[in-house]
């Protein structure tokens, strides 16, 4: 066991580094297709406004065919699913919200790969999610939270292109806490 200072109490662990400085993830290496654009809040006179989406931020050159929300009560989880053609924008716009993402694509270079973000009111960002990465969210506060999808193909209703499987899938390396 290693000798703690004085000034320590036996168990302590050192913290891991976490966060570059400029607060982004040190470990963070994005699943092969995923873009993320944190954006800032603008401070007004009357509250404040947050940029969601901006075609001029290229982060992709597809359309805009729907845009919804998705409310979750504290606590509450949605995952897994992933899409065989749509791709997903994510943009928690109330609260606090993890969202996951796991690749699952034979063929990616980032095969395996989990990406774990904590967004929302407090650190907005825009999360690309490209078709075949499955992904889930939580909310992981006591308060209602809520996101935004803007994607490129909207829902069909007799033909959905969702795909599903249970929040504890063991082929998902993830657990959600």
């Amino acid at each position: 066991m290693v000798q703690t200072e004085k000034w320590s109490i036996d168990g302590a662990i050192k913290d891991a580094k976490s966060i570059t400085a400029q607060w982004n993830p040190s470990n963070l290496a994005l699943i092969e297709g995923v873009k993320v654009k944190e954006v800032k809040n603008v401070v007004k006179n009357n509250g404040f406004l947050t940029e969601i989406f901006r075609q001029d931020w290229e982060l992709d050159n597809l359309t805009v065919d729907q845009i919804f929300q998705v409310s979750l009560l504290p606590g509450g989880i949605s995952a897994w699913h992933a899409h065989e053609v749509t791709t997903d924008r994510i943009f928690v716009n109330t609260g606090l919200i993890k969202v996951v993402l796991y690749d699952a694509r034979p063929e990616s270079s980032t095969y395996g790969q989990i990406n774990e973000f904590r967004c929302g009111t407090v650190r907005p960002m825009l999360i690309i999610v490209p078709p075949r990465v499955w992904h889930g969210v939580q909310n992981f506060t006591n308060e209602h939270a809520a996101l935004l999808n803007i994607v490129d193909r909207a829902y069909q209703y007799e033909d959905p292109d969702h795909w599903r499987i249970p929040v504890d899938s063991p082929e998902v390396p993830y657990t959600f806490s």
